[in-house]
Parts: structure tokens; C-alpha cells; sequence
């Protein structure tokens, strides 16, 4: 590896540190008690945040929660004691902002991920969890603050928050490693 490809590993990894250690821990327990309490939970984000947010479902279900992500044939309707978790980082993505009302009127709770916490979808959040990276909406100009490009900070910290998250419901749930191994797909 070159020397300047070994410090852009380097500057990636030392952003993305910064951003997970200044995620507020508690509301990360909270966030995770909401979920292993859910009756259904269902996900959504846009672009290459959904793929987080998939990721992340995959392991809900591996848990043995139940889960479904938005746009499947499969996805159930939300009501009272379902939470819909929707990814959206500047905040303001008409999709989820959509979603978010739905799963409101059907009397579920929302459970928001984004690093706008003064944004749109916030306000519509039941519980929003601050993730402090920097997205498509900040990457231009004086607003820029990471080398990667674009939002792949805060889809980089999505990812590393979801994996934290899966081994707080882990012990939240009392699920072992083998019961998880159980439920992974065998159609591979």
C-alpha cells in the first residue's frame, strides 16, 4: 500500500471514530429497549444508507426479532407497539418523511437515525438517535468535513452503530451466537 493510501485509511478511520464516540451511549440502550420490545419493526432508508439499514435487518431477524424492511412484498402493516426505524441523515428525505407519518397514523412509534437533529424528519420522530457525520447535505464548502466523499461518513457510522447495537440486543434478548447461526438463510 502506498503511504498515502495507508493515511487515507488512516484519516477515514480516525473520522469515523470521532463520530461514533460522540453518539450519545444512553440513547443507544434506549433505542435498542425500543426495539427488543417491539410487537413488529419495520425499516427504511434511502440510497446507500438503505443498505445500512437492511444490513442491519438482517441481523434484527438473526436475533429473532420481527422485522421487515419497506418495499418487501412481505412487510406487514405497523400499528399500536411496532416501531418503524428510518435512516435519514440531512433529514429531510421526502420518502421517509412519508413513511414517517404513515407509521404514525397506524400508531406505531418512529424511531429516527439522522445527523440533522433540527431537521424535518426529527420533529416527526418519536425518538431520534443522533449520529454527527457529515452527509450529502454537508459536503460542500465550509460545511465539508470529512475526506470520504459525499455521505459515506455517516453511512460508514451506520454501519459501525448497527453492529454495537446488535450485540446490546444480543444481551437484551438473551440470544446466543448458535440460535443467531440458526437463523441465517440457508439459500445462499
Amino acid at each position: 500500500m502506498t503511504q498515502a493510501g495507508s493515511e487515507m485509511f488512516e484519516t477515514a478511520l480516525d473520522e469515523l471514530g470521532a463520530v461514533v464516540r460522540r453518539v450519545d451511549d444512553g440513547r443507544v440502550d434506549a433505542a435498542c429497549e425500543m426495539l427488543a420490545g417491539a410487537g413488529k419493526i419495520v425499516v427504511y432508508g434511502c440510497g446507500r444508507e438503505a443498505l445500512q439499514v437492511k444490513g442491519f435487518a438482517m441481523r434484527l431477524f438473526h436475533l429473532g426479532l420481527s422485522v421487515a424492511v419497506v418495499g418487501d412484498m412481505t412487510t406487514p402493516p405497523l400499528g399500536k407497539g411496532d416501531v418503524f426505524l428510518a435512516s435519514s441523515g440531512p433529514g429531510e428525505t421526502t420518502t421517509v418523511l412519508a413513511l414517517m407519518r404513515a407509521a404514525r397514523a397506524a400508531g406505531a412509534k418512529v424511531l429516527l437515525l439522522t445527523a440533522e437533529p433540527a431537521g424535518s424528519a426529527a420533529k416527526l420522530s418519536d425518538f431520534t438517535l443522533l449520529v454527527p457525520a457529515q452527509t450529502m447535505a454537508s459536503d460542500q464548502g465550509a460545511a465539508k468535513t470529512s475526506v470520504l466523499p459525499m455521505g459515506s461518513l455517516f453511512e460508514g457510522a451506520l454501519f459501525l452503530l448497527f453492529e454495537v447495537m446488535v450485540l446490546k440486543l444480543k444481551a437484551l434478548t438473551n440470544a446466543t451466537a448458535e440460535a443467531m447461526r440458526a437463523r441465517h438463510t440457508n439459500m445462499e
